[in-house]
């Protein structure tokens, strides 16, 4: 039934709650299970990148220290700042894919994937791409106001995709 499940992840709490179904279904249907990472392509003009992570403020840079460092360079003129964030970003979500390939262990065949763009516009491109049967996304669980303001790539990838979407609450 599901030969191709995606599991896009941000490595956040609430990715990390659906990692242990995604890795059961695959486990369960003998599936690839591609862990994918989107990093995003829009950075505004200040180059910060927003993380929602439990106990981090969303105004927090991805990779700050190194960002940091890159910033002071920027301000010399010696380097394109976005184009630093955007390398920063691109290496953490190399380390978030590798992460969760390592949490799911041997037992299931798991591809990694990094890629650049919208989240929810690549998630759907890649599953579209690679004939997934089944997505696997976490989800904050917000609700009224939260969710209007802060948008929901889970939510988005939902009500666009062609490929049916398992989604995970995190736990409180």
């Amino acid at each position: 039934m599901y030969d191709t499940i995606i599991f896009p992840t941000d490595g956040s709490d609430g990715s990390e709650a659906a990692l242990d179904h995604a890795a059961d279904v695959a486990t369960r249907y003998d599936a690839v299970l591609h862990v994918l990472f989107v990093a995003k392509d829009d950075f505004g003009p200040s180059g910060m990148v927003e993380k929602e992570h439990e106990g981090v403020e969303r105004s927090e840079m991805v990779g700050k220290s190194e960002i940091e460092a890159e910033r002071e360079r920027a301000q010399s003129g010696m380097v394109n700042t976005q184009h630093d964030v955007r390398g920063a970003v691109a290496e953490h979500g190399q380390q978030v894919v590798a992460d969760a390939a390592d949490a799911i262990g041997d037992d299931v065949t798991v591809e990694t994937v990094v890629l650049d763009g919208n989240p929810y516009e690549r998630i759907i491109e890649f599953a579209d791409e690679n004939d997934a049967d089944l997505i696997v996304m976490g989800t904050h669980g917000r609700t009224g106001v939260d969710r209007y303001l802060l948008g929901s790539v889970t939510e988005k990838v939902v009500r666009t995709s062609d490929v049916p979407v398992l989604t995970v609450r995190m736990q409180a």
